[in-house]
C-alpha cells in the first residue's frame, strides 16, 4: 500500500482570503481579493505565488523580490540528463 507523503509545514500552503498578498493588494489593479501560497521550485528555490482573483495579474517572489516568468520557468524546468 502506498502512503501519502506527510506536509513539510502544518500550516496550510493556500490562502484564499482578501488581503493573502505581501502587500494585501493586487499591485496591477488594487483589488484585495488575491489567493497567495507558498512553494518551491524544481531548483529548490522557495517562493510566494500570487494570483488576483479581479484581473489574474499573478507574480512569483522570492526573498521578497519579484522574479520575471521567464526566471520562474526557468527554475521550474527539469533538466533532462
Amino acid at each position: 500500500m502506498t502512503s501519502i507523503p506527510a506536509q513539510r509545514s502544518s500550516a496550510p500552503s493556500s490562502l484564499t482570503q482578501a488581503g493573502a498578498s505581501h502587500s494585501g493588494c493586487c499591485p496591477s489593479c488594487g483589488s484585495n481579493r488575491v489567493t497567495a501560497l507558498a512553494m518551491t521550485l524544481t531548483d529548490g528555490t522557495p517562493v510566494r505565488f500570487s494570483s488576483c482573483h479581479e484581473c489574474e495579474h499573478r507574480t512569483w517572489t522570492h526573498e521578497g523580490d519579484e522574479l520575471q516568468f521567464a526566471d520562474v520557468i526557468a527554475r521550474a524546468t527539469k533538466t533532462k540528463v
